[in-house]
């Protein structure tokens, strides 16, 4: 797989670039048709792959960039390879990619059920906006997957989560949620499945594959680890086959599409660099985890690959790399030690407001998965759509710290954490 990630599929009729060591970068937004008869081929054959009739030229034709263009085509054929699914369709940003997934699988008066913890943004989609459209949220805690199923109604079309939990960095048994969704669809018909769809950002599929352990769609930001380099802005759902027209459809009518210069790079560097890197930030933050759970001064480190991980087992058994190896990422979340939330809090805010100023390797910046260490205060800042009470009742500490660890040597990155922490003192 780490071959694939580089070279993809031997052959794509995407692009006959057989003479190119490296897909060459498309910039046009609109293509020239040889005549108005294979203009209305490309529009008959546009989102009409999996309908019975399938109706398809021997090489694409592309009309106009929304539709579709090689780049980011290239780029979805390499995505799906690496999540294990039967197509990928990219959009413009990971906040795009979920509007996507879940406007496609649900409508008026339907319900989705989501873990107590999302992504700030997220949340904020569920809670303002949804709820015009008649679609509302149930958040449950779904480490108990077996709770999960006296909360399943009629209603209900979708199952979402987080795992790894951004940011506390909770694990949910994806299997057993699975399971408990698989016994619910079994009394109910065809057009009222509930698909379980997963945003599988913070492990990115070096580190897990919802897909194998039994999820219908897996959700990510292109803008994080894939990409990597902080360059780039993209999103991505991957699935069954037969949701590739629907997805398409979505895409098209509301816009969120994938620029092709952001494309090409998340092809040519981001996705091919993805298992060298991974391999490397997961030493760092291994390393860094260690440093962090030893100093007195920290309250608490939550990463997967401490021996002390409450959720140690679970970690071991969903996240794996393409050998088979344990691979718990690259993220890890602490909190100063403090008697008060408020303590805490504060002393979170003078801890980043120091590494901000004085600090060489880390970052003060939102986002993950860059090849650079950044730092953030979720409470006040990714996550602060979450009322403040609500982030203490699901988990997440007022003084809690994401650290993303990036490429650098990890001793460089160990001296800034102890400088801040012996000016916090």
């Amino acid at each position: 797989m780490r071959t694939i990630l580089i070279y993809g599929r031997s052959k794509s009729k995407k692009w006959d670039y057989n003479h190119h060591v490296i897909p060459p970068i498309s910039s046009s937004s609109t293509f020239r048709l040889d005549t108005a008869k294979r203009g209305a081929q490309g529009f008959a054959e546009f989102a009409h792959h999996h309908n019975g009739s399938k109706i398809e030229s021997k090489a694409p034709i592309y009309i106009y960039d929304r539709l579709g263009e090689p780049n980011k085509e290239l780029l979805e054929e390499h995505l799906a390879a690496a999540e294990g699914g039967g197509c990928a369709v990219t959009f413009s940003t990971g906040m795009a990619a979920v509007s996507g997934v879940l406007g496609a699988l649900t409508g008026i008066g339907d319900e989705i059920i989501a873990h107590r913890v999302l992504y700030g943004c997220t949340y904020s989609l569920l809670t303002n906006w949804y709820p015009r459209y008649q679609i509302t949220t149930q958040f449950l805690n779904l480490t108990n997957a077996p709770d999960l199923r006296r909360h399943i109604t009629e209603r209900t079309r979708v199952v979402y989560l987080e795992t790894p939990v951004n940011p506390t960095l909770e694990l949910i048994d994806i299997e057993a949620v699975v399971e408990v969704v698989r016994e619910a669809n079994k009394h109910r018909p065809p057009a009222r499945k509930i698909y379980v769809v997963i945003d599988n950002t913070f492990a990115s599929p070096f580190c897990q594959r919802p897909l194998e352990l039994g999820a219908d769609f897996v959700v990510a930001s292109l803008t994080k680890g894939i990409c990597g380099f902080g360059t780039d802005m993209g999103g991505v759902v991957v699935g069954p086959e037969w949701s590739y027209d629907l997805l398409m459809l979505y895409r098209k009518d509301f816009g969120g599409v994938l620029a092709a210069k952001s494309a090409w790079p998340i092809l040519v560097y981001g996705i091919s660099s993805l298992a060298v890197r991974m391999k490397e930030q997961i030493r760092n933050a291994t390393q860094i985890a260690e440093f962090l759970e030893n100093d007195s001064r920290i309250g608490r480190v939550q990463y997967p690959g401490l021996a002390s991980f409450p959720q140690r087992e679970l970690a071991q058994k969903q996240m794996r790399d393409y050998d088979g190896a344990f691979a718990p990422g690259s993220v890890l979340y602490f909190v100063l030690r403090g008697k008060t939330p408020r303590m805490r809090r504060d002393r979170g805010e003078t801890f980043i407001n120091y590494l901000a100023r004085h600090a060489y390797s880390i970052t003060l910046a939102v986002s993950l998965g860059h090849i650079r260490t950044l730092i953030e205060h979720p409470s006040s800042m990714t996550h602060s759509a979450i009322p403040l009470d609500q982030q203490v009742v699901d988990g997440i500490d007022p003084g809690g710290i994401r650290l993303s660890i990036g490429l650098e040597n990890p001793e460089d990155i160990i001296r800034d954490l102890t400088s801040a922490l012996d000016a916090n003192d």
